[in-house]
């Protein structure tokens, strides 16, 4: 016979790691950056109406002629001042292939980190 114990031991351990992160509720639903997808249910002219009522000045809408799944990413224009547009749009881009559809618009939060390391004559 098994003790109460002994039992205990046999059984599976059991854990959750829970992650919730919690933020104000914006109007528009934005973060930094829209990827709208060609065949969306909202374009990019009915984004930009949405988020100048809302955040005048504050977005910039790229249109994108050439490419296959997205038809426009709207930026928060302050990330711009981190990043040249460039280089976030080809981040942006390559990293919404991967999760996103034509007919998807995908928001995203995005964190910049600038580093900067200098040496000054004493």
């Amino acid at each position: 016979m098994l003790s109460k114990e002994t039992s205990r031991s046999t059984e599976p351990l059991r854990k959750a790691d829970i992650n919730i992160k919690l933020s104000e509720f914006e109007i528009p639903p934005m973060q930094d950056i829209m990827l709208v997808g060609k065949k969306a249910p909202i374009g990019p002219e009915a984004v930009r109406q949405m988020v100048d009522a809302v955040s005048p000045d504050q977005y910039e809408i790229v249109r994108l002629n050439d490419h296959e799944v997205f038809e426009a990413v709207v930026l928060k224009k302050s990330l711009l001042k981190l990043l040249p547009k460039e280089k976030l749009l080809s981040v942006v881009i390559e990293e919404g292939n991967r999760i996103a559809n034509e007919n998807m618009v995908v928001k995203a939060q995005i964190n910049i980190t600038i580093q900067v390391s200098r040496t000054v004559d004493l």
